[in-house]
């Protein structure tokens, strides 16, 4: 971790247009399972449907989006990498204080306003909130890293990684049998599941794979991001 890159990453994160979305996308969450409960329909059931479908199928990996590819790609993209580069920063250290900064916009952006969702709509009946909430970290957290390296290795990772979002996640991996053990939705499901009381929320994939796949592909792209970066670093210097 270097405190310097962490806060130069973390205001132009809330300094830009980026933060209207970050506010926006929960906001609406919030709204809506504040709506639900002043309605008097909001149950443990509608608290599964709206945090499963929408906080952790959609607010999740659209924030993870914007956070993962926002901590980098945009310094790659406008040539201010470089100045980050000529530091005596190691990249490895560069890439890690940046995914720590997109994970704690992850628990700020769509973890807390998860768990609040919940507890707005049925306060923590059958741990849903609560379990909700930690799916959302951990699952945010493994998209952020995903889309970091995606920022590092294409200058349309935003593209890329919204058909990915779209098509893999929401379409393929929602749908797809097969397809769900290679899903971080499903891997978040599943750890969402183990969270909350038993039979409050079904998983396709098992527990133990889940966590494995989320660690490996978290510590991977960390890893392969920071070996291009300095690939990155060598070839504008030669």
């Amino acid at each position: 971790m270097n405190a310097t890159v962490a806060a130069i990453t973390w205001r132009a994160m809330v300094g830009r247009r980026r933060a209207v979305l970050l506010l926006a996308l929960p906001l609406v969450l919030l709204v809506l399972a504040a709506g639900l409960r002043l309605t008097g329909v909001a149950d443990a059931a509608v608290s599964r449907g709206v945090l499963g479908a929408l906080a952790l199928g959609t607010l999740v990996p659209l924030l993870g989006l914007i956070v993962g590819t926002g901590v980098i790609a945009p310094e790659i993209d406008d040539g201010s990498i470089v100045y980050l580069l000529s530091k005596p920063v190691s990249r490895s250290t560069i890439v890690v204080t940046k995914l720590a900064v997109a994970a704690a916009c992850i628990a700020l952006f769509a973890a807390l306003p998860t768990l609040l969702a919940g507890l707005l709509m049925a306060g923590n009946d059958r741990g849903l909130a609560v379990a909700y909430g930690v799916g959302s970290l951990v699952g945010g957290v493994a998209y952020c890293a995903v889309f970091l390296l995606l920022g590092v290795l294409s200058r349309h990772a935003v593209v890329i990684g919204l058909l990915y979002a779209l098509l893999w996640e929401t379409l393929i991996g929602g749908y797809v049998p097969g397809a769900r053990t290679l899903s971080v939705q499903q891997w978040a499901v599943s750890l969402t599941s183990a969270v909350a009381d038993d039979g409050a929320v079904t998983a396709d994939v098992r527990l133990g794979v889940a966590v494995t796949l989320l660690v490996v592909v978290t510590v991977g792209a960390t890893i392969y991001a920071s070996q291009r970066l300095r690939s990155l670093t060598l070839a504008g210097e030669d």
